[in-house]
C-alpha cells in the first residue's frame, strides 16, 4: 500500500491534481449552481410569455381565416335556395362568390340524382380561381366524376349543417392539398337537393403561418410576401408552427410533404418517448395548454428526436388544433448567453490557480515539453527524431519508452500503408473499368426496337458491387424474339467473368438455334467444361413469335417468371393466373449431359412477361427481413388492378421502387436484375 502512495505522489497527476483539480472543481461548483439557477428562471419565464403570444397570434389568423370562408359559404346559402328554380343562374352565382372572396379556392353546388331532369343526370355548377384577376366557370359531373357516389357527397346531404370535411388532394392535379366546407341546399319543402362545397386551399394557409415570427407579428397582414424560405429556415433552427385535425393528419407544416400524406403519431409512434403521444392527444381533443410546465424538466418532451417545449391550442369551429415547437436548444438561448458568463469566471479561476502551481508545474512539466518537441519532428515525417531522456519512474518515463515503440510502428505502418494505398488505387481503377465493359454488354438502349409497335421491351440491371454476375439480353431473329435472364452464382470479378462468357454465348448459339431448350442445352455443356470452381448459372431463356404470340421457354433453376395481364384479362400461360408454369430444370454448369425440357404459352396483345433474378425477393433491409415474392405479387396486383395500363418501363420503375422504399438505407445485398416484355399489337393470323 505504502509503495502505491508513494509512486502516486511521484506521478505527474498527483503532483498537479492536489493544486489544481481542488481549486477548479470548488470554483466551477458554485459558479455553475448559480448561473443554472437565475437562467433557469430567466428563459422559462420569458419563454412562456413570449411563445404564448405568437401562439396567440397565429391561432387568430388561422380563425380569421376559417371565418372568411365559412361567413361567405353561410350567405350564399340563401341566394342559392331563392334561385332553384333558376339553374342557369347558380353558375353565375358560384363565380361572384369566387371573385368576391380571394381566400377561397373554388366552390360548386353538387345536386341530387336527376333534380333538374333536362340538365341530366348530374349536374354541378362549379368555379374555380386561375390566378388572382380571372375565374373559370363550368358544369361539372359525369361518369368519370360521379360525385353521387362519393361519401362526401352522401355525408354532407344528410348533415342538419355545415361542416369542415377531411383535407384532401384536388381531384386536377392529385397535388394541392384543399379542405372544405360543405353546408346541405334546401328546397321549399325543407327537403335536401345538393351541398354546397367551398374550398380552402392548405397552400395558402400554409404561407400564412409562415409569416408568424417576431418581426411578422409587428407588420400588417400582406398576403404577397414569400415566405417559404423563411419556413424552411425556422423549421431548420427548431421553431415552427403546425396544425393537425382530430385525426392528427397534419394541416400545415413547414415540411409540406407532411401535408394530408403524414400523420403526427406516425412520428411520435417511432420514439420511446410517451409524452408526445400525450401532447398529441390533449391536441386532438380540443384542449390548450403548454408543454414541459415549469418545474417538470425531469419530463422532457421528445419530438422527432430532439428535446422541444410546444404551446397548443384549438383552432375555433374545427375540430384542428395549432401548434408551435421550440426545440430545447432554442428556447434556453438566454440560458446559454449566461452561461458564457460561466467560462469566464471559470478563466479567471484557473488563472489564480495557474498563478499559484507556475512554478511547481513548471518543474514538473519540462520533459513533456521535450517529448513535445520530439513528437512535433515525428509528425513532420522525421521518425528517427530525437527522444529526451527521462530519469524519473513515473509515467513520462512510460510515456518516453511508449513514444519510441510507436516511431518504430509508425515507420514501419507508413511504408506498408504506401504500398497497400497504391495497390488499392489500382485495383478501384481496374474494377471501374470492368464495370464500364460489363454494362457495355447489356442492351441499354430503350425503346430497344422504336421501328416496331408490336412489341416494348424494358430492362435494368443494379450490381451489389462494382461489377456483376446478373445478365439479360434480347434481339429479333425472323420475326422471333430472342432473350433471356440470369444470375451466376456469387459476385464481384468471378461472376461477372460467368456472366460475360455466358451473355456471349447465348448471342452466339440463338442466332443458329431456334428452340429455347437446344439453346439452354448448348450453353450447359459448355460452362460444364473444365468447371473447376464449381460456379453455376440459373437462366431463363424464352423465344416468343411475334406473329402468333406463341411463346417457348426453358427454365434452367431460375425463378419463375411473371404473367402481367391488363385489367380483365387473364394470363393464358399453362392455365395460371400469374406465375409462368416452369420444370425443375437444373442451373447450367451442374450436370453437362442434362436433359433440358422446352415448354410453350399463348400470349395475348397486352401480356406482359416479368423476369427477375433473386435480387429482388431476396433484397432485405436494416433487420434482415426479405422483400419477398409476396411483396412482389402484391406490387403486381396493383398494376394489374389499374385502369390505366402501364407499361414496361414504368413496371421496373415502381418495383424498383417498391424495393428501395423496403430496404430503406440498407446495403444492397445481392445484383438486382429486371425485365419486362410485352406484346403490343394484335397477332397476326
Amino acid at each position: 500500500m505504502k509503495k502505491q502512495k508513494d509512486k502516486y505522489s511521484h506521478s505527474v497527476a498527483g503532483k498537479l491534481s492536489r493544486r489544481i483539480l481542488i481549486t477548479l472543481v470548488i470554483v466551477m461548483a458554485i459558479l455553475s449552481y448559480v448561473i443554472y439557477t437565475l437562467s433557469t428562471v430567466a428563459f422559462i419565464t420569458e419563454t412562456e410569455d413570449y411563445y404564448e403570444n405568437v401562439l396567440k397570434a397565429s391561432n387568430e389568423k388561422v380563425r380569421r381565416i376559417i371565418s372568411d370562408v365559412y361567413v361567405a359559404a353561410v350567405n350564399t346559402v340563401p341566394q342559392v335556395e331563392d334561385n332553384l328554380d333558376n339553374p342557369d343562374r347558380l353558375q353565375l352565382i358560384m363565380e361572384r362568390l369566387v371573385e368576391h372572396n380571394p381566400r377561397i379556392r373554388s366552390c360548386g353546388i353538387s345536386f341530387v340524382e336527376g333534380y333538374y331532369p333536362q340538365k341530366g343526370k348530374w349536374f354541378c355548377p362549379y368555379a374555380s380561381r386561375i390566378d388572382s384577376t380571372k375565374v373559370e366557370g363550368k358544369i361539372i359531373g359525369d361518369a368519370d366524376h360521379d360525385y353521387l357516389k362519393a361519401d362526401w357527397f352522401q355525408e354532407a346531404l344528410a348533415a342538419k349543417e355545415g361542416y369542415w370535411c377531411k383535407p384532401y388532394f384536388e381531384g386536377n392535379d392529385g397535388v394541392t392539398p384543399l379542405v372544405s366546407y360543405l353546408v346541405p341546399i334546401h328546397d321549399k319543402s325543407g327537403n335536401a337537393v345538393a351541398v354546397l362545397g367551398v374550398d380552402l386551399s392548405l397552400e395558402w394557409l400554409q404561407n400564412h403561418l409562415g409569416k408568424i415570427s417576431r418581426k411578422e407579428m409587428e407588420k400588417a397582414d400582406d398576403d404577397s410576401t414569400s415566405v417559404d424560405d423563411h419556413q424552411e429556415m425556422e423549421w431548420k433552427r427548431g421553431k415552427y408552427i403546425f396544425i393537425i385535425d382530430s385525426n392528427g393528419t397534419y394541416l400545415a407544416h413547414p415540411d409540406q410533404k407532411r401535408i394530408i400524406n403524414e400523420n403526427y403519431f406516425t412520428y411520435t409512434d417511432a420514439t420511446p418517448d410517451t409524452i408526445d403521444n400525450y401532447v398529441g392527444h390533449l391536441m386532438t381533443s380540443g384542449k390548450k395548454g403548454y408543454y414541459p410546465e415549469y418545474g417538470e424538466d425531469d419530463e422532457n418532451l421528445t419530438i422527432e428526436g430532439y428535446r422541444c417545449y410546444i404551446f397548443f391550442k384549438p383552432v375555433e369551429h374545427t375540430d384542428w388544433s395549432i401548434g408551435l415547437v421550440m426545440r430545447e436548444i432554442t428556447v434556453k438561448v438566454t440560458g446559454y448567453v449566461l452561461a458564457g458568463l460561466l467560462l469566464i469566471f471559470v478563466f479567471v479561476a484557473m488563472m489564480i490557480v495557474l498563478v499559484v502551481s507556475f512554478v511547481t508545474i513548471r518543474k514538473t512539466t519540462k520533459p513533456l515539453t521535450q517529448l513535445a518537441q520530439s513528437a512535433d519532428e515525428v509528425a513532420k515525417g522525421n521518425f528517427n527524431a530525437w527522444l529526451p531522456w527521462v530519469s524519473s519512474h513515473d509515467e513520462v518515463h512510460k510515456l518516453r519508452d511508449s513514444f519510441r515503440d510507436m516511431q518504430h510502428s509508425l515507420a514501419q505502418y507508413v511504408e506498408e500503408l504506401q504500398s497497400t494505398t497504391a495497390q488499392k488505387a489500382s485495383f478501384e481503377s481496374e474494377l471501374k473499368v470492368a464495370n464500364e465493359i460489363q454494362m457495355s454488354m447489356l442492351p441499354k438502349t430503350f425503346p430497344a426496337f422504336p421501328d416496331r409497335d408490336d412489341v416494348d421491351i424494358y430492362g435494368k440491371l443494379t450490381p451489389a458491387k462494382a461489377v456483376g454476375g446478373d445478365l439479360f439480353d434480347f434481339f429479333i431473329r425472323d420475326e422471333q424474339l430472342f432473350f433471356c435472364i440470369g444470375d451466376v452464382s456469387g459476385k464481384g470479378v468471378p461472376a461477372a467473368l460467368v456472366m460475360a462468357v455466358t451473355r456471349s454465348l447465348f448471342r452466339n448459339i440463338s442466332a443458329h438455334v431456334d428452340e429455347p431448350h437446344l439453346i439452354v442445352g448448348t450453353l450447359n455443356k459448355m460452362l460444364a467444361e473444365d468447371n473447376e470452381t464449381n460456379m453455376f448459372v440459373t437462366v431463363f431463356v424464352g423465344v416468343l413469335n411475334l406473329k402468333t404470340g406463341q411463346l417457348r421457354y426453358c427454365n434452367a433453376g431460375h425463378d419463375a417468371p411473371v404473367v402481367i395481364a391488363p385489367s380483365g384479362q387473364r394470363s393464358k400461360a399453362e392455365g395460371q393466373e400469374s406465375m409462368l408454369s416452369c420444370d425443375s430444370n437444373l442451373p447450367l454448369g451442374v450436370v453437362p449431359d442434362w436433359n433440358f425440357t422446352e415448354q410453350k404459352a399463348e400470349m395475348v396483345p397486352g401480356n406482359m412477361i416479368f423476369l427477375y433474378t433473386d435480387g429482388l425477393t431476396e433484397a432485405e433491409d436494416a433487420s434482415h427481413n426479405q422483400f419477398g415474392e409476396q411483396r412482389m405479387t402484391s406490387v403486381i396486383a396493383d398494376i394489374q388492378s389499374e385502369n390505366v395500363g402501364q407499361g414496361p418501363q414504368e413496371v421496373i420503375e415502381r418495383m424498383i421502387d417498391a424495393v428501395h422504399a423496403f430496404v430503406g438505407e440498407a446495403e444492397q445485398s445481392d445484383d438486382l436484375t429486371l425485365l419486362a416484355i410485352q406484346l403490343t399489337s394484335p397477332v397476326k393470323e
